[in-house]
C-alpha cells in the first residue's frame, strides 16, 4: 500500500503531510540514495512552477539531496517537460519537478524523472517509498553535494521545442491567444510562439505565487474563450500550471479537447508517413467517437488506464509515437519523454498553417458520441465490491452492448468512484450512469 506516491508523484495540501518541508527533505534523501549508482559525481535537476510553496519545498529538497552526496542543479520556474528534457540532456541521474499541475496554489507536489527523462516506474517509486521510512545514509563531510543555479535553462528548452518543427514552418500572420495559467510556462511559451512569427496575445503570465490556475489555464478556459472572440484571434491555447497539457479554443470560442487534437495529429502524421505503431494510444476515458474516427482512417486506438504514465508505457511497449488523454496531455515521443503542451500546440499550429482553414473546421475531426461522467464520494469501504453494484454494472453493460461503453473506476487520489458511460443515445447513457451511481451510494451507506 502506497503511503506517499499517488498516480502522479507525491501531491497534497502544502504544510500538511506529505507536502511538508520535512517530508520533502526526506524525499531528497531517499531518492538521492536510490540513484547513487557508480563512482561518478551524481547530479539532480530541480525545477518548479510558480507556487509560493515552491521556495520552501525546493530548499528542503536541496538539503536532502546534498546531504546524501548528490549535486543539485536548480533551474527555477520551468515546465515539467523542460525538467525532463534537461535531466536527459545534462546527463543527470534524476530530475525533480515541484508542481501540483492544475491544482490550486495551496496544493503542491513532487514528480520524479529518471536519467532517461521518463517518469519513474512503479517499482522505483516503491523502493524510494521504502527508503523514506529508513534512516538516511548521510554523506561524509567532504562528500556533501553542491547546489548551483543555471540561468540559461529556459533558452535551452525553447530551442529544443522549436526544433520539433521543420525550419521551413513559420507562424507569420497567425493571431494566437495564449493562456499560461500564471504557471511554469509564463515566460517560455510566449517566447516560443513569438519567435516563430505568431502575433501572441498572452494572458495568465503574471504569477504572484497564489494565482496559478486561478480562473485561467486549461481547467478554466472561459477567459481564453472570451479573449479569443473579443480579439478576433485565429485560435487560443491554454496550458495548465506545469505546462504538460493543453486545451485549445477555435476562433468561434469553442473548446477543443485532447481527443480532437489526437485525431488531427494522428491522422495527419499517418498521411505524412510519420505515425508509428499503426495508431494512437489514449486512456479508457477517450471518446468512442475518436476510436471510430481512427478506424475510418485505417488506424487503431489502444486504450490504457487513466494517467499519462500508463499511456507512455504502452507507447514505448508498442512502438507508438502519438498518445495522450482527453484532458489534454499530449505525448509526442519523437520529441519529448513526457506530455508537453507547448510542443503539442506547435504541431497543431503547424497543421493549421499548412491547411489554411479556420480552426473550427480543422479541429473538428469527428462528432463525439454523448458521454457522461459522474463522481460518487463515499466515506469508506469498497462499494464497488458490493453484489448490488456489480449487478447494476452488468445491467448497464447489457444496455449499452454494441452501442457504447461503460467505465467505472475508483479515483487514485480521493475517496471517489467515477462512473462514465457513452453511447449513441444520450438518454440511455444518462439512465445507465444514474442507475450505477444510485447503486454505489446505497452500497456506501450500508
Amino acid at each position: 500500500m502506497r503511503k506517499f506516491f499517488g498516480t502522479d508523484g507525491i501531491r497534497g495540501l502544502t504544510n500538511k503531510v506529505p507536502m511538508t518541508a520535512e517530508v520533502a527533505m526526506r524525499v531528497g534523501m531517499a531518492a538521492g540514495a536510490h540513484f547513487l549508482r557508480g563512482g561518478h559525481k551524481h547530479r539532480v535537476v530541480i525545477g518548479k512552477d510558480t507556487r509560493l510553496s515552491g521556495y520552501m519545498l525546493e530548499n528542503a529538497l536541496v538539503a536532502g539531496f546534498t546531504s546524501v552526496g548528490m549535486d543539485v542543479v536548480q533551474v527555477g520556474p520551468m515546465p515539467t517537460p523542460a525538467v525532463a528534457m534537461l535531466t536527459q540532456s545534462m546527463r543527470a541521474d534524476l530530475g525533480v519537478m515541484i508542481s501540483a499541475s492544475h491544482n490550486p496554489f495551496h496544493d503542491n507536489g513532487i514528480k520524479l524523472f529518471g536519467p532517461d527523462g521518463y517518469k519513474l516506474s512503479d517499482a522505483d517509486e516503491m523502493q524510494i517509498e521504502a527508503l523514506l521510512e529508513a534512516a538516511p545514509a548521510l554523506a561524509e563531510p567532504a562528500h556533501i553535494g553542491r547546489a548551483k543555479r543555471i540561468e540559461d535553462a529556459r533558452g535551452r528548452y525553447i530551442h529544443a521545442v522549436k526544433q520539433s518543427l521543420p525550419g521551413s514552418v513559420r507562424l507569420d500572420g497567425l493571431k494566437l491567444v495564449l493562456d499560461c495559467a500564471n504557471g511554469a510556462a509564463y515566460n517560455s511559451a510566449p517566447t516560443v510562439f513569438w519567435e516563430l512569427g505568431a502575433d501572441v496575445i498572452a494572458i495568465g503570465v503574471e504569477p504572484n505565487g497564489t494565482n496559478i490556475n486561478d480562473r485561467c489555464g486549461s481547467t478554466a478556459p472561459a477567459l481564453l474563450q472570451e479573449t479569443v472572440v473579443a480579439s478576433g484571434a485565429d485560435i487560443g491555447v491554454a496550458l495548465d500550471g506545469d505546462a504538460d497539457r493543453l486545451i485549445v479554443v477555435d476562433e468561434k470560442g469553442n473548446i477543443v479537447d485532447g481527443d480532437q487534437i489526437m485525431a488531427l495529429i494522428g491522422a495527419s502524421w499517418a498521411r505524412q508517413g510519420r505515425l508509428k505503431g499503426g495508431g494512437v494510444v489514449a486512456t479508457v476515458m477517450s471518446n468512442l467517437g475518436l476510436e471510430r474516427f481512427l478506424e475510418g482512417e485505417g488506424l487503431r486506438l489502444e486504450r490504457t488506464k487513466v494517467g499519462d504514465r500508463y499511456v507512455l508505457e504502452r507507447m514505448k511497449a508498442g512502438g507508438f509515437n502519438v498518445g495522450g488523454e482527453q484532458s489534454g496531455h499530449m505525448i509526442l515521443s519523437d520529441h519529448a519523454t513526457t506530455g508537453d503542451g507547448t510542443l503539442a500546440a506547435l504541431q497543431l499550429l503547424a497543421e493549421l498553417v499548412r491547411a489554411g482553414r479556420p480552426a473550427s473546421e480543422l479541429l473538428h475531426q469527428f462528432d463525439p458520441v454523448p458521454q457522461l461522467l459522474k463522481n460518487v464520494r463515499f466515506a469508506g469501504g469498497k462499494p464497488l465490491d458490493a453484489p448490488t453494484v456489480q449487478a447494476a454494472i452488468a445491467e448497464g453493460e447489457t444496455m449499452l452492448d454494441g452501442r457504447g461503453r461503460l467505465v467505472i473506476r475508483a479515483s487514485g487520489t480521493e475517496p471517489v468512484i467515477r462512473v462514465m458511460a457513452e453511447g449513441d443515445d444520450a438518454g440511455e447513457v444518462e439512465q445507465v450512469v444514474d442507475m450505477i451511481c444510485d447503486a454505489v451510494r446505497a452500497a456506501a451507506a450500508n
